[in-house]
């Protein structure tokens, strides 16, 4: 499949806003964020939905999030300052990092924020003693399954024995605890992660209810797909899935429900556009070595381990004579190989001066960008909407569960 048939409609308006970039960039279609944000709001039509900011902190969506009613999962600080500087009220925000500095929490309490995740004694006291009466959620654990791209199980959350220990000494700390929130991992295609995590918070749920603490909250994380190269279900067969695991284990408990949507909302209006630098050999019978303008410190860390495989495409103009290639980036350092073991199929006409389209790269990219690593810029990103055919440059630029 062509770049052009990927983008159907949409291919007028990509191609308007290409005309005014140089390579490497990334441009957004906020017509594709905005349509995600109503198809989630549909599957899931009782959960408050909580953007997680880090997959995307431009103030373009940000804004969109803001005007369609959306709540904030907040990782710092900065990115606090960011979302009430336009205009966000601090009822609408989730200090969602378990990993905070005292004076953080000081911070985020004294700006108005009163949930907080936690997933320690030691961050807890600090909640208690920085963020006095606030409420809280403790992450738990979730199990390594194999359909995650990109786990996220091992850094942050605790075993549920503890959790429940978390949760009696937050009553016992003067804090409110709400209840729970678990990541299955970021794009994760087997739908049954979520009824795994919903056991450990069913049992969490029970031995709050039998120490005398009513939780009502499940935050129930990030996890929904972008599309890339593996297929993965579509989003009302995730909807199913998890509305029945939530029916079947918590019929007789009400519970508010969180969602924390980032690469969902944002990767698949994303196209970073490359320029490639050099094609090359090691040898005369070895395979092509493709080198582009923009490599794992430019925006495409989640090709380390070649987690994430993105839809790849050319403007070579002899598309049908292909051999697999090696890309990298165009850093000097030996870790900038974006994909050896997974080798696309590229135009054997492919040379210097080309373009190379990463389709699917809206989330964690612009974020991730090295600030000058080799003396390169971070990426740059243009904001577009299909629907109004509107370029904007960086230059130019429902009710929360609290």
């Amino acid at each position: 499949m062509t770049l052009e048939r990927h983008l159907g409609d949409r291919l007028s308006a990509f191609s308007a806003a290409e005309t005014r970039i140089q390579t490497p960039c990334l441009l957004i279609d906020l017509a594709v964020v905005r349509q995600r944000y109503a198809q989630l709001e549909r599957a899931f039509p009782t959960a408050a939905i909580y953007y997680a900011v880090k997959a995307n902190p431009s103030p373009e969506v940000i804004g969109l999030v803001r005007d369609n009613g959306g709540c904030f999962d907040i990782a710092s600080r900065y990115e606090l300052d960011k979302v009430l500087g336009m205009g966000v009220s601090p009822s609408r925000v989730s200090f969602g990092n378990t990993i905070k500095k005292a004076r953080d929490v000081a911070y985020f309490y004294e700006k108005g924020v009163r949930l907080f995740a936690t997933d320690s004694a030691a961050d807890l006291a600090q909640i208690a003693e920085h963020a006095p009466g606030a409420q809280v959620y403790v992450r738990v654990l979730t199990e390594d399954r194999p359909g995650a791209d990109w786990p996220l199980s091992r850094k942050f959350g605790c075993e549920p024995g503890m959790a429940i220990d978390l949760i009696k000494q937050a009553r016992a700390l003067g804090l409110w605890p709400r209840g729970v929130s678990f990541h299955v991992g970021s794009q994760q295609r087997d739908l049954a992660a979520w009824g795994a995590a919903l056991d450990r918070v069913k049992k969490i749920f029970t031995s709050a209810w039998q120490a005398g603490i009513a939780l009502d909250l499940i935050n129930l994380g990030g996890g929904l797909p972008g599309n890339y190269v593996n297929p993965t279900p579509e989003l009302r067969r995730y909807a199913e899935v998890i509305e029945q695991a939530i029916a079947e284990r918590f019929r007789h408990t009400p519970v508010k429900l969180i969602m924390e949507p980032g690469r969902y909302l944002v990767a698949d209006a994303g196209v970073l556009v490359t320029e490639v630098v050099l094609v090359s050999r090691k040898d005369d019978s070895g395979p092509r070595w493709v080198y582009v303008d923009a490599g794992k410190f430019g925006g495409l860390i989640e090709t380390m381990d070649e987690s994430i495989k993105y839809p790849i495409y050319t403007n070579a103009q002899n598309e049908a004579a292909t051999e697999p290639v090696i890309l990298a980036g165009p850093t000097c350092d030996s870790a900038d190989i974006l994909y050896e073991k997974h080798q696309y199929p590229l135009p054997l006409s492919l040379k210097s001066g080309d373009r190379v389209y990463f389709v699917g790269t809206g989330a964690y990219t612009t974020s991730y960008s090295a600030v000058e690593f080799n003396g390169f810029p971070p990426l740059a990103s243009f904001y577009y909407d299909s629907q109004a055919v509107q370029v904007v440059s960086d230059a130019d630029k429902k009710k929360c569960a609290a």
